[in-house]
C-alpha cells in the first residue's frame, strides 16, 4: 500500500516537474521568437514577409505532424530494426516511449508558438498591405481567416498523413536524432 501511494507521489512530482519545466522552455520560446518576429518582419518587403508567414505556418504543420506520429507509432517495429542495427531506430524508440511529451513538445509547443508568431505576423503583413495599397478597410480579419483556415486544414490533412505514415515519420526523426548526435532522454 505504502508502494503505491509513493508511486503515485513520484508521478505527481515527475507530472509536475514537466509542467514547469514545459512552462518555462514555452515561455522562453514564444518571447525569444516573438521579438524576432516582430522586429525581423517589420522590417521586410511585403513577400518577404509574407514567405517567412508561410514558412511558419509549415513548421506548425511539420511538427503537429511529427507529434501525431509519434504517439501512433508502434514501438515493436523499431525493435526489430535495432537487431539489425538499423540507424535511428534506438531514438526512434525512446521517442515512442516518451511520446505524451515528444507530442506536448511537438504539437502543443512548438505548434502553439507557430500558431501566435503567425497571427502576429499576419497582423504585421495587415499593416503593411493597408499602407503600400492604401486601402481604407481593415484586411487584418479576411488576413487571420486565411491564415487559421491553411493551419488548421494543414493539420488536418497533416494527421492523415502522420497515421499513415507513423513508423516512417517517426524514424526519419530517430536518424535526424542520431546524425546529430543527440537522443532523446530515456
Amino acid at each position: 500500500m505504502k508502494e503505491k501511494q509513493d508511486n503515485k507521489n513520484s508521478k505527481e512530482h515527475s507530472d509536475f516537474s514537466w509542467f514547469i519545466k514545459v512552462s518555462i522552455m514555452t515561455f522562453i520560446l514564444s518571447i525569444t521568437f516573438s521579438y524576432i518576429s516582430a522586429n525581423g518582419v517589420s522590417n521586410l518587403n511585403l513577400i518577404s514577409a509574407i514567405l517567412i508567414l508561410i514558412l511558419v505556418i509549415a513548421i506548425g504543420i511539420f511538427f503537429d505532424i511529427v507529434g501525431v506520429a509519434v504517439t501512433v507509432a508502434n514501438e515493436e517495429e523499431f525493435h526489430a530494426k535495432a537487431t539489425k542495427k538499423v540507424k535511428g531506430s534506438k531514438s526512434s524508440i525512446k521517442l515512442i516511449r516518451n511520446a505524451p511529451k515528444v507530442a506536448n513538445i511537438c504539437a502543443d509547443v512548438i505548434g502553439d508558438i507557430c500558431g501566435v508568431l503567425s497571427g502576429a505576423i499576419s497582423a504585421l503583413i495587415a499593416v503593411k498591405i493597408t499602407e503600400q495599397f492604401g486601402l481604407s478597410f481593415d484586411i487584418q480579419f479576411i488576413l487571420s481567416a486565411v491564415v487559421a483556415a491553411l493551419t488548421v486544414g494543414g493539420k488536418a490533412l497533416g494527421k492523415g498523413i502522420a497515421n499513415k505514415n507513423a513508423t516512417k515519420i517517426v524514424h526519419a526523426v530517430g536518424k535526424t536524432f542520431t546524425i546529430l548526435g543527440t537522443r532523446p532522454k530515456r
